[in-house]
């Protein structure tokens, strides 16, 4: 017998197989960087900046509308310049952004669970179920979805959990359809007549093998859906119908700074504006990357 034993092959995970494939793309890891360092600078917000914009104990109103770069009267310099009332615009936005991503996550998590419980019963109970719940969907799809969120807050007034209610009512179709396609796929698959045989409970059947083979599609639907979640509250605080003054996102902080735009102090909407694109054009990135890795057909 040899003295030195022959080393196994390591066995590659799942997840280092699919982090390895997401690492080809440049494009992709960066997007990745931009969207974790928005992130936590979110999550760090007190931490992070030089000031509490809303506190107003903080605020000095004779800094009020000073361009980017300036030396302000406390000592440290508005790098992207101050609001009409001397609110530090980098530190307004690194809380709009923090407001912005609770409202998008916590939407898109309520209408995956909504959306996966309607689609995967479709798929499952099949014949009048499936087409009762398909109609359902196909209604709630026809209608633009920036309409429906606007007359569900018309009822429901502002607040940051009525918007989430608003934006997981107009997402939770796109799941259930997504997931009643890949269901529909995997019903008709071996493993789960061989469930059915044993004699399985039902429920068990769905959540236990059904659905863990139905998430690579659903996984990059909600990566999209975050960022349509977080433009949609941008719009919808645009147009003063979102989150309270109290509690702004950046669409918030954009329409605040929109009337100063034809007289020249264009930092109040331009730089709020600039970090809703990034973070919508990172979240993308991520989802479209995400996207080839899942899908078989795009592997190469």
């Amino acid at each position: 017998m040899s003295s030195v034993a022959a080393k196994a092959p390591a066995v590659e995970t799942p997840f280092l197989r699919l982090a390895r494939e997401y690492a080809r793309s440049r494009t992709a890891l960066a997007g990745l960087a931009v969207l974790v360092l928005i992130v936590l600078a979110a999550l760090l917000a007190r931490w992070v900046v030089p000031q509490d914009p809303y506190d107003l104990a903080q605020l000095d109103i004779l800094d009020g509308m000073m361009a980017p770069g300036a030396l302000g009267g406390g000592g440290w310099t508005y790098w992207l310049g101050t609001d009409d009332q001397g609110r530090d615009m980098l530190s307004a936005i690194v809380f709009g952004l923090r407001t912005s991503l609770l409202v998008g996550v916590v939407a898109t998590l309520i209408a995956l669970a909504v959306g996966v419980a309607v689609g995967l019963l479709a798929a499952y109970a099949g014949d009048r179920v499936d087409g009762l719940v398909m109609r359902l969907v196909d209604i709630q799809l026809s209608f633009p979805a920036i309409l429906i969120a606007l007359i569900l807050l018309a009822l429901l007034g502002k607040g940051v959990d009525k918007v989430i209610v608003a934006l997981a009512a107009v997402q939770w179709a796109y799941y259930a359809r997504t997931i009643r396609g890949s269901a529909l796929v995997e019903r008709r698959k071996e493993y789960i007549e061989a469930a059915q045989c044993l004699a399985l409970p039902h429920l068990r059947i769905m959540m236990r093998h059904l659905l863990p083979n139905c998430l690579p599609p659903l996984i990059v639907v909600a990566t999209v859906q975050v960022a349509h979640a977080i433009a949609l509250e941008a719009t919808l605080s645009f147009l003063g119908v979102g989150v309270p003054v109290t509690q702004p996102s950046l669409g918030m902080l954009i329409a605040s700074g929109y009337q100063y735009m034809l007289s020249g102090d264009y930092w109040v909407s331009l730089f709020p504006g600039l970090a809703l694109l990034v973070t919508i054009v990172a979240i993308n990135l991520v989802g479209d990357r995400l996207r080839d890795v899942l899908n078989p057909r795009l592997s190469h």
